[in-house]
């Protein structure tokens, strides 16, 4: 005679529970704490604006010069040949802003550049509050000393309202980019915007926070 096989003994009343309660203790996420405020706020709170008070005269704060944004722009024209190029701009912006660019698109067709309206040919990102703050810190502290040959931004490239703007032939002057990555060397526009329609305003606003201008 074949011996019986031995039933599987049944688990205690509530054994099963418990164990599905253990197991998902293990894959709850933990609460995260409030972002830190980047060391560039602060400064701005603290110095840069019981600065700029005493140099405008103006007690109400509402009333000084002001970052809105930063715009931060690619221009990837070789894109139209390698859609990889695009691909490489996209995740580099990723990376120095911390969220994701909007592609941008031909608004018309140039038959002598082969671009038709609607090509994909570039990307853009548009940075507000603390993540503003903390591109900026990298970029004056960090990003800018690494430009070789570098003398100093032009103090008149503002647009007659407030806005300043500057170019960087290299994305791989920020240490966080790994130049492994990146098959191609790549260019980008970034646009300061300012509260004021005062170039001056804006230009003393901008020193402050540390841009690098030359001495007009």
């Amino acid at each position: 005679m074949c011996a019986k096989e031995a039933k599987p003994e049944k688990p205690a009343k509530g054994a099963k529970a418990a164990k599905g309660r253990d197991a998902g203790k293990g894959k709850q996420a933990k609460p995260q704490g409030p972002v830190p405020t980047p060391r560039l706020q602060v400064r701005y709170e603290q110095e840069i604006l019981p600065a700029l008070a005493e140099k405008l005269g103006r007690r109400n704060r509402l009333a000084l010069p002001r970052l809105e944004k930063i715009i931060i722009n690619m221009g990837v024209g070789s894109a139209l040949q390698d859609k990889k190029h695009l691909e490489e701009a996209v995740d580099a912006l990723t990376l120095l802003s911390g969220q994701k660019p909007v592609v941008t698109l031909a608004r018309k067709s140039i038959a002598g550049f082969k671009l038709r309206e609607g090509n994909a040919i570039g990307c853009k990102v548009t940075l507000r509050g603390k993540r503003m703050f903390e591109f900026l810190d990298r970029l004056v502290s960090v990003a800018i000393p690494r430009v070789r040959d570098f003398r100093g931004l032009n103090p008149k490239a503002f647009d007659g309202h407030g806005n300043f703007s500057l170019g960087l032939t290299e994305q791989l002057v920020f240490p966080e980019l790994n130049p492994d990555k990146y098959s191609r060397s790549q260019g980008m526009n970034i646009t300061l915007v300012t509260s004021t329609d005062s170039d001056d305003e804006a230009r003393v606003l901008l020193r402050d926070f540390g841009v690098p201008m030359r001495s007009s």
